[in-house]
């Protein structure tokens, strides 16, 4: 099953992966330039845990909210790049500050000044990282493509663990610095520049559009986003909730805090394991190991890592990469041999194996994962699950900065003391260094083992997007009426209004007069802006819009009996009005057993007028003919004083004589919209589907249960959604209804924007009144 694609310009790519280039280069020399507060200015190893843990757990704290309002933003700009601009600048201005150390001062004075600053620099590293790698995630739909991205971002951000090496080389060189503080307060500048520069190079030169239009956000009040607090705990609940994003940041954060917990005493196992303490001596092969493995890492992993993804798939790919990682961790602990330093190369190229696949496949993977929830939601959700993913990998790097404080007081180890008076913590620092690893990247291999995102099961989630976001009437299959109307159809059209010589205002004064007559029914539309089909609806909500709806129709029309919807007809009875109420069917049979448990408990209790099992379930292809069939019997059985029926597309009972010999009512829907009819011929178009309903009816009471038309969104075919096409149809379809006495159902009351997820942007425009619920004409 194929997917529609989105191939990415190059240039994106490498917009993209320049942001990535910061993303790598502030944290690779953070961890270089953090030595110095242990090795020149005497911090603790208390204080260096205190350093590393605090200020990224505020850091992770808060991302799922930049997620948030990163996932919520409206601007000609996009949603995202605003905030990486803004990260961009502020990570540059607080990393020059945050090295403002001076050895005059106290460690204590030092301590705070770092710590409050480093707090600052990560709300930047926060601002910038969470809509950076949310851009990513929404750059393709494609499955391979998103590894190709992912790879030249990965490609282009080692290099920041190529250079930052040779800081090691230049801050303890006393021909470039009188000393190491010193070195760090003026390389803290070049460092800042260019990397703020990189950062928001993604904000200039990625495309995006605006959002300024679009439906179903959530408000960015500063009141809203504390009040969202639960929404945001909620969607990490419901991230969580997917096995497969779950085994991704486990497995993740495994790899990743086992190789940081240990990377941060790469200068302190070569200088005092290879030679003895002297960190003048250890010249160059500091830097050379974070170098060689980075450039092997660049040249060698990443390309080899995504041509496998490509060959044997995503996950085999990462569980061979971290095979081969083992490997090289444990040739470190033979090939660390005084006096024969050059040895150890022999084990980069099997060592960079590990944080080299990483994330290249796990960022890809993400995405991958996006679709799934999109899939069970409706919702594109990329901050949030980029923040939630790099939440899992800041608090690693948290826990694994704090595990590098004790590891250090465990083994014993002090900074200065040759290697000959401490060869205990000496040997436990290395031991450390090579093993710790091995054990988080063979429990990342164990969670890994069942994730089953093949590229197959991929595809076969793109495609059904894609064809959610078609627009409805494709189901709806316009050339269906053509074939079924027959030559002695007799259409009576002499009560329709001829709209051509009105204006505007006298079709509006008109609107009102049809309205004011009082509907038969209403679909009721429950869900408040923010809201979601899924969520847990109040009496409260239910009562206060059915009190604005009340006065304008006789009946109610629900579509569920779960989350809060079995509330409606009770709420409806208590305003005096009739109820047509349904039980939602689709293919999970659990569920679906618990819909009709409900209808039929309501139903007992007195408060439904016309029972309905299922809203257009063979349309949407969920269940058979048979099995439809088997739930309408079995209510019918339950409930034998209250009519029952089966919502769908009017030619499903001209094409299904079991189905209507099943109904007790006959309820279709009828949109002339969703099959491409102009405004002209929407009236004549309503009565044909009627009609042709009507002459296989048997005799049994036909019921319109939906029909309406949008006031904004896109075109479909020959159908134009605007506000005065929207009064035409709803004045001629009501007024036909009316004189006819054929009992009408008019979609909807309210707009709810959760729609667009589902139907885009003309999915959400259907109601008589708006979001706010003010009425619209």
């Amino acid at each position: 099953m194929s997917s529609t694609t989105t191939k990415v310009p190059l240039s994106e790519k490498i917009a993209f992966g320049i942001g990535m280039f910061a993303n790598q280069m502030f944290p690779a020399i953070l961890g270089i330039f953090m030595v110095v507060l242990v090795q020149d200015l005497k911090f603790s190893g208390l204080m260096w845990g205190m350093i590393y843990l605090f200020p990224r757990l505020f850091d992770a704290i808060s991302d799922p909210i930049m997620g948030f309002v990163s996932d919520n933003t409206k601007s000609k700009w996009g949603r995202r790049k605003p905030y990486v601009l803004i990260g961009g600048v502020l990570m540059g201005i607080a990393y020059i500050f945050m090295w403002r150390l001076f050895k005059e001062n106290s460690v204590q004075y030092n301590f705070w000044y770092f710590f409050l600053w480093s707090i600052v620099f990560y709300l930047g590293l926060t601002f910038f990282s969470v809509p950076y790698v949310a851009i990513g995630y929404e750059m393709s739909d494609d499955f391979h493509e998103r590894t190709n991205i992912m790879a030249i971002a990965q490609w282009i951000g080692q290099w920041a663990w190529v250079i930052a090496p040779w800081f090691w080389v230049i801050m303890y060189d006393p021909e470039w610095f009188p000393s190491a503080d010193v070195a760090a307060r003026e390389l803290a500048v070049w460092v800042a520049i260019p990397c703020a520069i990189c950062a928001i190079v993604p904000a200039i030169f990625i495309r995006s559009k605006s959002t300024l239009d679009e439906e179903g956000y959530e408000p960015l009040s500063f009141g809203n986003i504390k009040g969202s607090l639960d929404k945001i705990f909620g969607s990490f609940v419901e991230a969580f909730k997917i096995k497969e994003f779950r085994k991704l940041c486990i497995s993740t954060f495994f790899i990743y805090n086992a190789f940081m917990a240990v990377s941060s005493l790469t200068l302190f196992v070569i200088v005092y394991k290879l030679f003895n303490g002297d960190t003048e001596a250890s010249g160059i092969w500091v830097a050379l190991f974070g170098c060689l493995g980075a450039l092997g890492t660049t040249f060698f992993v990443i390309p080899v890592v995504a041509w496998l993804s490509k060959k044997m798939g995503k996950k085999k790919a990462f569980m061979l990469s971290q095979a081969i990682s083992i490997i090289g961790y444990s040739m470190m602990y033979f090939l660390f041999i005084p006096g024969k330093p050059w040895m150890y190369i022999i084990a980069l190229p099997f060592f960079s194996f590990g944080i080299g696949s990483l994330f290249t496949i796990m960022m890809s993977m993400t995405a991958d994962v996006i679709d799934i929830d999109e899939l069970n939601s409706g919702k594109r959700r990329e901050g949030i699950f980029g923040a939630i993913y790099w939440w899992m990998v800041k608090v690693g790097f948290a826990i694994a900065g704090a595990l590098g404080g004790v590891i250090i007081w465990a083994v014993g180890f002090e900074a200065g003391v040759p290697t000959t008076e401490q060869p205990g913590a000496i040997d436990g620092l290395h031991a450390f260094f090579c093993f710790f690893p091995v054990l988080g990247t063979i429990g990342a291999m164990w969670v890994m083992k069942d994730y089953d995102v093949s590229e197959e099961r991929s595809n076969e989630i793109r495609a059904e997007l894609d064809r959610r976001k078609k627009p409805k009437g494709s189901g709806y299959q316009a050339d269906k009426l053509s074939e079924l109307l027959s030559s002695d159809l007799q259409i009576d059209n002499s009560m329709d209004f001829d709209f051509a010589s009105k204006s505007d205002t006298e079709i509006k004064q008109l609107f009102d007069t049809v309205f004011n007559r009082k509907l038969h029914g209403l679909c009721f539309s429950p869900y408040t802006e923010g809201q979601n089909i899924g969520d847990q609806l109040s009496e409260e909500q239910i009562q206060h819009r059915m009190d604005i709806v009340a006065p304008y129709t006789e009946w109610i029309r629900s579509f569920s009996c779960t989350d809060g919807n079995e509330l409606i007809p009770k709420v409806a009875r208590s305003r005096r009005l009739k109820t047509m109420v349904g039980a939602w069917i689709g293919s999970d049979k659990k569920q679906n057993d618990i819909e009709i448990n409900n209808l039929i408990n309501l139903a007992k209790e007195g408060h439904v007028d016309i029972a309905v099992v299922g809203n257009e379930v063979l349309l949407r292809d969920d269940l058979s003919e048979e099995e439809l069939i088997g739930y309408i019997d079995r209510v019918k059985k339950a409930i034998p004083d209250v009519p029952v029926g089966y919502v769908d597309a009017y030619y499903q009972f001209v094409q299904r004589p079991k189905l209507v010999e099943a109904s007790d009512v006959i309820l279709v829907n009828c949109y002339p919209f969703w099959e491409g009819s102009t405004i002209e011929d929407t009236s004549n178009y309503l009565k044909k589907m009627y009609a042709v309903t009507q002459k296989v009816a048997n005799g049994k009471p036909v019921i319109i249960s939906e029909t309406g038309w949008p006031n904004k969104g896109e075109s479909f075919e020959g159908a134009e959604p605007s506000e005065t096409n929207a009064m035409r149809y709803f004045i001629n379809a009501i007024n036909w209804s009316q004189h006819k006495e054929i009992p009408m159902f008019y979609f909807s009351s309210f707009d709810e924007s959760w729609k667009v997820h589902h139907e885009g942007d003309v999915g959400s425009r259907w109601g008589i009144w708006d979001k706010n619920e003010q009425l619209k004409y």
